[in-house]
């Protein structure tokens, strides 16, 4: 029987990656987007050309009505929610005196607060059923923090602790919550680096290479199998010994 999972930013980086991974596994996927619509349909349509079993749904993080429109629609389309991946976010470099107080609340706003509004709108069936699975994805920064990325980190921090906090909460539902950290993964988000700094960051990693999208989704497919069932609670890194 099919599973059924809803990835919040899934149409680029690694969202895209993670979306393209589960469907090819057998999973009904949604594909959530906000903003990339031209990204997000042709994911769809070069997904559905495969006959893989996905859904298109623009909903923003940070909209709690929108949110919970998107749970419905997953469970009219699907008829379950098996797996939340919350992977949505975005980043800014700036240093911490120059930030406004709308960049911080933007940044903690789909970084942070979106999780929660993912996160509670889906529980209430996982919770009922006893079963359910939610990944979040932080950044290595959330564990050690990076220069000129205060807000950043600090929204990605929170994701950490909201982690373990609801993987205890919920153990005696059944229902397993757990973290992916990446490092410094080759997507959109390093776009103003030039390539001097990325093979100097690349060079900075002990096993000499920058991650990839893919690296991140299969930690993901692991972390939703019924091998990782007794896995919760935890910040797994996925970046080639950056952090260590």
């Amino acid at each position: 029987m099919k599973k059924t999972a809803i990835i919040t930013g899934a149409s680029r980086g690694i969202g895209r990656a993670t979306a393209e991974l589960f469907a090819a596994n057998n999973y009904n996927v949604i594909i959530n987007y906000n903003h990339s619509a031209d990204a997000a349909f042709q994911l769809y349509h070069d997904l559905r050309k495969k006959w893989y079993s996905v859904a298109l749904f623009k909903a923003d993080v940070t909209n709690r009505r929108e949110i919970d429109a998107m749970t419905d629609y997953c469970l009219n389309t699907f008829g379950a929610i098996d797996l939340l991946i919350n992977n949505a976010g975005i980043a800014q470099s700036s240093l911490f005196i120059d930030l406004s107080p709308e960049d911080w609340e933007k940044m903690i706003g789909i970084n942070l607060t979106g999780v929660f509004h993912c996160t509670q709108s889906v529980l209430g069936y996982m919770i009922s059923r006893k079963k359910g699975k939610i990944i979040n994805i932080s950044s290595i920064w959330g564990q050690v923090g990076a220069s000129c990325e205060v807000h950043y980190s600090a929204a990605k921090a929170g994701v950490i602790g909201l982690t373990k906090a609801l993987a205890k909460e919920l153990g005696p539902s059944k229902i397993q919550v757990n973290c992916i950290a990446p490092g410094i993964i080759e997507t959109d988000m390093l776009n103003p680096y030039n390539q001097e700094e990325l093979a100097s960051l690349a060079d900075q990693t002990p096993l000499e290479r920058l991650g990839t999208p893919s690296d991140i989704a299969t930690c993901a497919l692991f972390l939703a199998s019924e091998q990782a069932d007794y896995i919760t609670g935890q910040v797994i890194g996925i970046n080639g010994g950056f952090v260590i």
